[in-house]
């Protein structure tokens, strides 16, 4: 009679347990929805993002070489700018080589502004 009970009580509370992940499940998909940005506030992590897949175009077309691939040590997002202009740049810098470093620039609003390997 205790073992029936038992199973009873196991099976009530493996399906509590299994109710409440269902709803933790739902609770964090019904929030994880994408932080809100006012127009044309562009993140470091959309940078880093865009220019990962820009840089590794480079590499694929040949205007970086393997070692860039290979070799890279350092990866830096930052902002810079003046009054009037502020820009995001990323860097990606390889233990070898010259030049070392390459970096890619973004607008304020994420529009791809260029790359070279001064960072100017």
């Amino acid at each position: 009679m205790l073992f029936k009970n038992q199973k009873k009580i196991d099976n009530h509370i493996a399906s509590g347990v299994f109710l409440f992940i269902v709803i933790l499940i739902s609770a964090s998909l019904a929030y994880s929805h994408g932080g809100k940005h006012a127009p044309g506030d562009f993140t470091h992590l959309q940078a880093l993002k865009k220019a990962t897949e820009l840089y590794d175009q480079l590499i694929e077309k040949g205007k970086l070489d393997q070692s860039w691939e290979n070799k890279l040590v350092q990866v830096d997002v930052f902002k810079r700018g003046t009054d009037d202009i502020d820009e995001i740049v990323v860097s990606f810098q390889r233990a070898k080589g010259d030049p070392t470093t390459v970096y890619i620039f973004f607008d304020a609003s994420g529009k791809y502004a260029g790359s070279n390997f001064t960072g100017k």
